[in-house]
């Protein structure tokens, strides 16, 4: 093949090194493929680029806008990943292994891109949790706001995952309004690379949104400042080795870290050979070793199992793994391909050998398994290797170090608690499975093992058919661990979007916090709308635009009327004496439902007209009961707006029911669908 001279993109251009480039070889026969380096790179332009063009660019949309682009973006790069899977195989990956990486990549971005939109404003100001009452009349508020950092990020990234750990973190940071400086593995760099350059040539987000560096990081790291960010994902000898950089804290460099995770799994002591549990974790098991040729920072390195069942357990994986077919990831038959370069393969054996002297090998020689379609010498190829450690209480090393490849250990357990301490053992994990179909044992190992564990899996007969398996994180959940993981987490929906801003807590007035977050805050002013709000299109309606309705008398014959049409013949409605017993009751008094009922025949305007659809309630609080004879009124106001497709967007009313005594007596949150455009009648 051609060899690829690898380019950086720096400052909107793409770059070669002016050095000597360093080589890279190709996974399966050990060919120079490749040719990377960031000789002559300025890293104080590409920071000054990302900050002073890409940043404001970003900054200039709201949170859809970017939701938006991210979305487009990642339905530009599905429509081309094909050539991305075929420099994949270069990796060492099959193609089972390269839809891990690169769909991977893509659907996060389309998960950001969905819960941008779903779950931010369509505006620049984040309101991270609810109005804090810091006063007695109201008239001195707080919030929590997110507002975007005005630095750059650098994503340093690990060899395993070129596209996935590239687009991970690029989502959130990207949604959040922050660019990027991304820097992959050199050893699988080109194939970032190649994305990369789709992204650029896709022209969906500004120049300076991110930038690339396929070589060495030089002296970035000692440049950066307050409001920049480093999120890193790799081994944890190289994390301390960054995070020390003394410019990190004397800045207070946000430092984010994924790192070396002695991942565990645990088979639950209910668990039989004849249970479905029992060929799940065998599924579980294969399937972590040899996926990514267990090149993951998320697979299994531990298994631990009931005494009874390592001997079982240990003959079922090992003649699974038997079956498994190593060669050329190009080949169709190929199950598990070459680890990512000859490099790893050495590192792999070096820390096998760290603690071979506590274990037994079950199955797996390094110098004796046969290769399809590749020669096994050249390739960084090595079998799936099973251990077994007959002391884990007696061992160290196992549970101290981790090969970075097809290598797993079976280590028995007495009962839960050893197993929760065994598992803990691995000093802090990004995972940790449990097989079972017993909800105390999942409650257990919970409250033993959360504390040393990014995120706990549980899995049994009736989840099996739809989970994701022990090792794929997703966007939705929290990705990292403490202590030994690095301490640091990624994903997790927009829990990740919040990493990239800072949490500001704002104190004012209503008026104020109003403007602030674009959310309408009770006690600010509420400006009379040109007509009835509900005749009014989405575009037409402001913030606070409020009316209030005429009063209506609650009758004893409208109680019970409410109570024979529904049913709701609850003893505070129907019966004097019982009520007046109660505490919370004067005597008898209206359904709560039937107070709502009637401030919506207050407040809603019956024409056809731009309101869609009520789509639900939010935040119903009843403050004080109505008795037969009080008379009702509502204020409703237009609290919130969210757009949600070119013909329509959401609108968050707020509304108060009022007794004749100007009394708050019901308080909720109405969501509804408004049609764009003024409905003419």
């Amino acid at each position: 093949m051609t060899l690829m001279r690898l380019q950086n993109f720096a400052c909107g251009k793409w770059v070669s090194s002016r050095g000597t480039p360093r080589p890279i070889y190709g996974a399966t026969d050990g060919a120079k493929i490749a040719e990377a380096g960031s000789d002559g790179l300025d890293f104080q332009k590409m920071i000054e680029f990302a900050t002073r063009t890409g940043g404001p660019a970003l900054r200039e949309m709201t949170f859809h806008d970017r939701a938006r682009r991210l979305k487009a973006l990642a339905l530009y790069l599905q429509e081309r990943r094909t050539q991305l899977y075929q420099l994949s195989t270069l990796t060492g990956a099959t193609l089972s292994d390269s839809k891990i990486d690169i769909d991977g990549g893509i659907g996060t971005m389309l998960v950001f891109a969905s819960k941008g939109r779903r779950e931010m404003p369509d505006s620049h100001v984040y309101l991270d949790g609810p109005v804090e009452h810091l006063s007695r009349a109201g008239s001195f508020l707080g919030q929590h706001v997110a507002t975007p950092l005005r630095g750059v990020a650098v994503h340093i990234n690990a060899f395993n995952f070129p596209v996935w750990g590239m687009l991970e973190k690029l989502a959130p940071s990207l949604l959040a309004g922050v660019p990027a400086i991304v820097k992959p593995a050199t050893a699988t760099s080109y194939l970032t690379e190649a994305c990369m350059r789709l992204m650029d040539e896709s022209g969906i987000f500004p120049a300076g949104a991110f930038q690339l560096i396929v070589g060495g990081t030089g002296n970035l790291l000692d440049l950066l400042g307050p409001q920049d960010i480093v999120s890193f994902t790799g081994s944890a000898q190289t994390s301390l080795m960054l995070r020390t950089n003394p410019n990190i804290p004397k800045n207070g460099v946000r430092f984010l870290a994924e790192q070396d995770s002695l991942n565990a799994s645990v088979l639950g002591p209910d668990v039989t050979p004849d249970s479905p549990e029992f060929d799940l974790f065998i599924k579980e098991a294969v399937r972590e070793m040899t996926a990514k040729a267990g090149q993951k920072c998320t697979a299994i390195r531990r298994m631990i199992v009931p005494d009874k069942m390592l001997a079982p357990l240990g003959e079922a994986i090992a003649a699974k793994l038997a079956r498994t077919v190593i060669g050329n990831p190009a080949e169709r038959a190929t199950q598990m391909g070459a680890l990512a370069s000859a490099a790893q393969k050495a590192d792999v054996l070096a820390q096998v050998q760290k603690f071979s002297g506590e274990v037994t090998r079950l199955y797996g020689d390094p110098e004796g398994f046969e290769v399809v379609g590749a020669d096994r010498d050249k390739g960084a190829f090595l079998p799936p290797m099973l251990f077994v450690c007959a002391d884990p209480d007696g061992a160290s090393k196992v549970h101290e170090v981790e090969a970075f490849g097809p290598v797993a250990t079976l280590m028995p357990y007495r009962d839960l608690s050893h197993a929760a301490a065994l598992m803990n053992r691995g000093g802090g994990s990004l995972v940790g499975s449990v097989i079972t179909h017993d909800p105390a044992v999942a409650r257990e190992i919970t409250l033993a093992s959360a504390a040393w564990h990014g995120r706990l899996y549980f899995n049994d007969r009736d989840s099996m058919g739809e989970s994701t398996g022990h090792g794929s994180p997703l966007p939705h959940m929290v990705h990292g661990g403490p202590g030994r993981a690095g301490g640091g987490e990624e994903l997790g929906g927009i829990r990740g979007v919040l990493h990239y801003m800072q949490r500001t807590a704002i104190q004012g007035s209503p008026r104020m916090l109003t403007e602030i977050g674009g959310v309408w805050v009770k006690g600010a002013e509420t400006p009379k709308p040109p007509a009835h709000p509900f005749t009014l299109g989405y575009d037409e309606l402001q913030i606070g635009h409020s009316i209030t309705t005429e009063a209506r008398e609650v009758t004893l014959a409208d109680i019970e009327h409410f109570a024979a049409f529904t049913g709701d013949m609850f003893y505070a409605h129907m019966d004097d004496e019982a009520a007046r017993a109660n505490p919370f009751f004067p005597g008898r008094v209206a359904h709560g439902y039937l107070l709502l009922s009637f401030a919506a025949g207050l407040f809603v305007e019956p024409n056809p007209g731009p309101v869609l659809a009520n789509t639900g309630l939010n935040g119903l609080h009843f403050q004080k009961p109505v008795s037969p004879g009080d008379r009702i009124y509502v204020r409703l106001t237009v609290a919130r707006k969210t757009p949600r497709t070119a013909e329509y967007g959401e609108v968050r009313w707020a509304v108060t029911v009022f007794n004749q005594e100007n009394e708050e007596v019901a308080e909720y949150e109405l969501l509804t669908m408004v049609a764009c455009g003024r409905q003419v009648r």
